[in-house]
């Protein structure tokens, strides 16, 4: 008996160590893993290196408990989607166990999977990144993981002490009316202007544009100005050292995409919803009435404006530009498709730019960098249509957002949380910002690896240093369904432009369809205090009438041709104003 005893002791102690010098190596390997990707990839970092050690071994010891298990989340293909996927989920499985599955897949079927789980419940993914944009749909719907109270609950346990909120510099995007957060931004981007500085700056264009418009070439500052220059480089330019040359670009294919060229700030940029920061007040750049959280109609006849003078002038002119200045082919392009234009270096301006795209454009060797690894190109405010008044949103911004649903089960949903965190931790995160070009902390972009990056970027550490990165806005909380609106818009613009219908009709069909889906939204209930309740409709010209959006037809639709000198304008955002 004694002996058996002795024997059994024995093999249970030489278990225990085993496990024991197994559970330590395992933690020395993790923790050399992530030695060597610190000194091997983040770089550089606004924490020392042995900070981001104890942000990795913070890492280590939260995911012990999930070791072992394989999540999958999702985003659009950007390039600092395709860092995180490629690389980021490579390092997080060498630090933490987990195993990430990263999908790129396009923004449209990102949302489309969100909707699906949403609707059935279902698992689909364990975390998304999906637009700022949605933030209107998940606080209404109760079905989005509350992170402010996530972090003090539930996900306590897993949410890094150096998270450090208030340096995301889109935490208002993804704040709710309650006052909550419900995403975690992971890259941010604008909407702004684009132009080929190195041509705008040669003497005799300047000279020959003055003489046949009477106003100086440079940055628009109206729509009037953007269409002179666009037809002056079509028309009268032609030709650049040899190439052929157009004044705009951008696309037309009837897509899902077609709809955010309009829904990320169109019909505002073209003056038709009302003044007011983030999204204009009561109407918004939708054409969508909102009084208090509640909408209350798109079309004229509820007092909305997606069918007014504003919104319908801003589609033909959308279509004009198309048809008589862009590149041949781009009415056939997709959003994905129209993306490497610009590079090609044949494109004078193009007024409605994703930053999210800067790293395409500063390539060296490429048609639109100069040999010193300096930009042709420079990037700027955006013009604005007549129907444009001081104090509306100047243009279009968004985050890409990490977001959590509460049909994910709640092991799942932690370590999606911890692989979230892990791509924006502040050891990571400026490494990103450099390889994507979409920063997300304030911290990242005053670093001193951004100033000495500036000059390369043709204005884009300027635009985020500036207080003008706020006056750019996302679609905001008073879009209730993102999912099902989105959709009226390519579909109903898709139809103007291939003249099934006239712009006037499409914007017209488009309101009242959009007042469709919030009578259903108001009949489900499903909403709370915040769901829509519509006006009734009356007469247009009540409306009309009224202070305000919707503004009626103006008598002339291009006033004069105005710019300002880029230099100028740099300088402003450098005084830290907003233009």
């Amino acid at each position: 008996m004694q002996v058996r005893r002795v024997l059994l002791t024995g093999m249970l102690m030489v278990a225990f160590l085993g496990v024991t010098s197994l559970g330590f190596a395992d933690e020395a390997a993790q923790k050399a893993a992530a030695k060597k990707w610190i000194d091997e990839e983040f770089q550089p970092s606004t924490l020392s290196k042995d900070e981001q050690m104890k942000e990795m071994e913070w890492f280590m010891k939260a995911a012990a408990p999930l070791k072992g298990l394989e999540i999958k989340v999702v985003s659009e293909t950007i390039p600092t989607h395709e860092y995180e996927s490629k690389t980021l989920a490579k390092a997080f499985y060498d630090i933490t166990g987990i195993k990430v599955t990263h999908d790129l897949i396009q923004e449209g079927d990102v949302i489309e999977k969100l909707q699906v789980q949403m609707q059935s419940g279902e698992n689909v993914f364990d975390g998304y990144v999906n637009d700022s944009d949605l933030i209107g749909t998940h606080f209404r719907y109760g079905q989005v993981v509350n992170l402010t109270d996530w972090m003090a609950g539930e996900g306590k346990d897993v949410t890094l002490p150096t998270l450090d909120i208030d340096d995301f510099m889109g935490k208002s995007f993804t704040t709710a009316p309650d006052g909550k957060l419900y995403q975690l931004p992971d890259q941010q981007f604008a909407n702004l202007y684009w132009f080929r500085y190195d041509w705008f700056q040669r003497p005799e264009l300047k000279a020959k544009f003055k003489a046949k418009y009477g106003y100086e070439l440079g940055v628009p500052v109206n729509w009037s100005a953007y269409e002179d220059i666009a037809e002056f480089f079509t028309n009268d330019v032609k030709e650049i050292d040899g190439k052929a040359v157009y004044g705009h670009m951008d696309y037309g294919k009837k897509a899902p995409d077609l709809g955010w060229r309009f829904t990320d700030a169109w019909l505002s940029m073209a003056g038709a919803g009302d003044k007011g920061i983030p999204n204009g007040l009561p109407v918004d750049e939708w054409g969508i009435r909102v009084e208090g959280c509640r909408p209350v109609g798109a079309s004229v006849s509820r007092g909305g404006a997606a069918n007014g003078p504003a919104a319908k002038y801003a589609l033909r002119k959308y279509m004009d530009w198309l048809r008589l200045y862009a590149p041949p082919g781009a009415l056939g392009m997709d959003f994905y498709q129209s993306l490497p234009s610009l590079a090609k270096g044949n494109v004078a301006q193009q007024i409605f730019w994703y930053t999210a795209f800067t790293s395409s454009v500063v390539e060296p060797g490429i048609p639109v960098v100069n040999e010193d690894g300096t930009p042709k190109w420079r990037m700027a405010p955006s013009p604005h249509g007549p129907y444009w008044e001081e104090g509306q949103k100047l243009g279009y911004q968004d985050c890409g957002s990490w977001t959590l649903l509460k049909s994910t089960p709640v092991d799942r949903r932690k370590a999606a949380w911890l692989y979230a965190q892990f791509c924006v931790a502040k050891s990571t995160s400026l490494k990103k910002a450099h390889v994507g070009l979409n920063p997300v902390r304030d911290s990242d972009i005053r670093h001193a690896s951004f100033t000495e990056r500036a000059p390369k970027l043709g204005g884009l550490v300027e635009f985020y240093r500036s207080p003008a990165r706020v006056a750019w806005t996302p679609t905001g909380t008073n879009v209730p369904d993102y999912p099902k609106l989105a959709q009226l818009w390519w579909q109903n613009i898709g139809e103007a432009v291939s003249g099934e219908v006239t712009p006037e009709t499409a914007m017209d069909n488009l309101a009242a369809e959009q007042d469709k889906i919030l009578e259903r939204l108001e009949r489900a209930g499903v909403q709370g205090e915040c769901g829509p309740k519509l006006n009734e409709p009356r007469d247009e010209k009540y409306w009309l009438d009224q202070p305000g959006a919707p503004k009626p037809k103006l008598a002339n639709e291009k006033p004069k041709g105005e710019t300002v000198d880029y230099d100028k304008l740099i300088e402003a955002w450098k005084a830290g104003k907003v233009k």
